[in-house]
């Protein structure tokens, strides 16, 4: 249990110290494009509240098992937008004297991010785990119980007997006798249909008439 508070203690002390620095150099690049006072404080909060928004955006849709296309776009440009930051305060421009493409951008950046806040904000919510059940309308009654299902399936009915031709009757019989004549028991109608050449499903039908 201490190693584990450990680790994220330590976890917890990297995010701060990471989120602190990439927070100043977002201020420090506004700041250098023109954008002083409390303006060159909210650009970083802006731009890692979009970062977190899509974040977590993408995270649903990827649990739900849907695209998550546009969330992916918006993580992009926000991680683009802090690396970018942290990477012109490296010495790679002159904050003393920024181009005008980054006063362009950094003046341009409320405007993307608030539509891209808004999209995500106000995008069809989606359950985040497959067993999200869709409830039934308020008016479509209750639910019907699932029709009963027998322990065992009901035993087809016998065929009905078929009246046979005189002349198989007469054979029919005369089998028999012969082999009651043989054997002294009563002959079985399966065995005298079978040598009668009959389908099984006659079998009741010589039965009848032995």
């Amino acid at each position: 249990m201490r190693a584990h508070l450990a680790r994220v203690d330590a976890v917890i002390v990297q995010a701060v110290i990471a989120g602190a620095l990439s927070f100043s150099h977002l201020h420090d690049v506004a700041a250098a494009a023109g954008q002083d006072g409390w303006k060159a404080w909210a650009y970083p909060v802006s731009v890692d509240l979009l970062l977190v928004a899509a974040w977590r955006r993408m995270r649903q849709l990827q649990r739900a098992g849907q695209a998550a296309g546009g969330p992916r776009l918006w993580f992009l440009v926000a991680l683009a937008a802090s690396l970018g930051a942290n990477v012109a305060t490296a010495g790679l421009l002159d904050l003393d004297d920024v181009p005008a493409w980054l006063r362009v951008t950094v003046a341009g950046w409320p405007a993307v991010a608030f539509f891209g806040g808004t999209l995500l904000a106000h995008a069809p919510h989606t359950p985040e785990g497959p067993d999200h059940k869709v409830p039934y309308p308020a008016d479509s009654g209750p639910v019907p119980e699932p029709a009963a299902t027998p322990a065992t399936a009901p035993a087809p009915a016998p065929a009905p007997a078929v009246a046979l031709p005189p002349a198989l009757v007469d054979r029919a019989r005369a089998l028999a006798e012969e082999h009651r004549s043989a054997t002294g028991r009563p002959a079985d109608p399966d065995a005298v249909r079978t040598r009668l050449g009959l389908p099984p499903s006659m079998t009741a039908s010589v039965a009848a008439h032995l």
